[in-house]
């Protein structure tokens, strides 16, 4: 059966804003559900109990990254086969993509599990932080295939433009933990066992959303044989592989900025991690803008339409310079309150503050970094993305890290981390804008299907309203 690709016709503006928007929403609320997480834990009165979380979130964050790069994998290579009139080459290439990805993170997890308490050493971990991060680790970890399935699930939803349904992946799954923490936390007096089994519930229900959409609704999950799978886990992996890397290494810059925050002690370290949570939460869209965009050029370059491909690029870098800008105004003006309200004081209010004063309008720079990498990722440059990126974070960081010293004070970690995202993010856009422009066809057999000159659906079937995708005309 032949499915119309609904990116192929219509203004790109509008799939970069709806995509976004809708894609901002789940992520939004995974991040307050996990930071408020964290903060009933630490309502407990027991500091080991949150640093024990901290622990198991740093080591979880390098395993949700091989999902993330099965994810943006699974995106591309599905996309740029509906955008080509393959539904059966891109339902096939689904199939492959779920297969892969439970494979790879059934072994990952089995192996972390195992050795989980030497990883938490590797960290740093000690006494009954190290145990209880330990405990945790045993009881979440082996829900890690589930949280995946979600992942590539929600990235296929987004290949075939269903926006709404790939949000309430996310955000299904966190309004499920957020109702549960407090009851698992404090009703039944489990602490961070009870987390820990929130999470895994959450998992669940975000498997199984997926999977109805994925499969219920548009049936776009073939069946294939081992050999099939063998065979498109080579095209997929030569994606999801670079994607990997170039997700960690942001805790590796990350770990370089936090060495030079801790030389201005305990306070420092406090407006830092309050930062994070805050950056998490006011430049959300420019997060989601980055998984938004990589299925509208997959499918524009499956379907030929080059002119479209080049545009869609250009709206998102606009889209990001004009989301940045409204987030700028809002941090310039309510830094101090974000310092009053957790009782920031020294240096840490100092991190706030310069960031609302100027490292919030260098994230713009930051901002066409991620652009760039899902343009590098879906138009067959991966390994770009992962150049740029260690470059930002094994080089550049470190570096800078170097000369500033402790020399600007606290304030220095934020002129590190926009003076090198407005270095690489520049180096980054200009290698994209110079791609995107010698763009050549997409590497698919199946191009028979021609691209539609026209919009041929009304204005209000939006990529938001999750109806089904229509037969192509021709």
């Amino acid at each position: 059966m032949t499915r119309e690709a609904r990116f192929v016709t219509g203004p790109t503006m509008r799939h970069v804003s709806v995509m976004t928007a809708t894609g901002a929403v789940g992520l939004t609320a995974l991040f307050l559900v996990d930071a408020a997480n964290l903060f009933y834990i630490s309502l407990i009165g027991r500091a080991e109990l949150t640093a024990a979380l901290g622990y198991a979130a740093t080591l979880q964050f390098f395993l949700v990254s091989v999902s993330i790069g099965l994810s943006i994998a699974a995106t591309a290579v599905v996309s740029r086969a509906v955008g080509a009139g393959d539904w059966e080459g891109a339902r096939q290439l689904a199939a492959s993509s779920m297969a892969t990805l439970v494979a790879v993170l059934a072994l990952v997890a089995a192996g972390v599990w195992i050795w989980r308490d030497a990883a938490l050493g590797l960290l740093g971990a000690s006494g009954e932080a190290r145990a209880v991060a330990g405990d945790f680790l045993a009881i979440v970890l082996p829900s890690l295939p589930l949280l995946g399935i979600g992942m590539v699930s929600g990235g296929l939803l987004r290949a075939v433009a269903d926006a709404r349904r790939a949000m309430w992946v996310t955000l299904g799954g966190g309004l499920i933990g957020a109702v549960l923490d407090p009851i698992f936390i404090f009703g039944l007096g489990l602490e961070v066992t009870g987390a820990a089994i929130v999470s895994v519930i959450a998992r669940v229900a975000i498997a199984a959303i997926a999977l109805r959409a994925v499969l219920g609704v548009h049936d776009m999950v073939g069946r294939i044989g081992l050999a099939g799978a063998a065979r498109d886990a080579r095209q997929i992996l030569a994606i999801a592989l670079p994607a990997v890397a170039t997700q960690v290494s942001t805790p590796f810059g990350n770990a370089w900025i936090m060495r030079l925050v801790s030389e201005f002690g305990d306070e420092a370290a406090a407006g830092w991690a309050v930062l994070w949570r805050v950056i998490s939460l006011v430049f959300g869209g420019i997060f989601a803008l980055s998984g938004a965009v990589g299925p509208i050029l997959g499918q524009n370059w499956g379907a030929g339409r080059l002119d479209r491909v080049g545009q869609a690029f250009r709206d998102a870098i606009l889209f990001a310079a004009l989301y940045v800008a409204v987030a700028w105004f809002l941090m310039w003006h309510g830094a101090g309150a974000i310092v009053a309200v957790f009782g920031l004081t020294g240096a840490g209010a100092e991190i706030v503050r310069a960031f609302g004063a100027y490292g919030a309008g260098l994230f713009a720079f930051t901002a066409a970094l991620f652009v760039s990498n899902a343009a590098f990722n879906t138009l067959g440059r991966p390994l770009a993305s992962t150049a740029f990126n260690w470059a930002r974070d094994a080089a550049v960081i470190p570096i800078l890290v170097a000369l500033v010293g402790v020399s600007l004070g606290a304030e220095g970690a934020v002129v590190v981390q926009g003076a090198a995202g407005m270095l690489v993010g520049s180096l980054a856009l200009a290698a994209a804008l110079r791609h995107v422009a010698r763009l050549g066809p997409a590497p698919i057999a199946a191009r028979a299907v021609p691209a539609p000159v026209a919009d041929p659906l009304p204005e209000t079937a939006s990529e938001g309203a999750g109806l089904p995708i229509r037969p192509a005309s021709g």
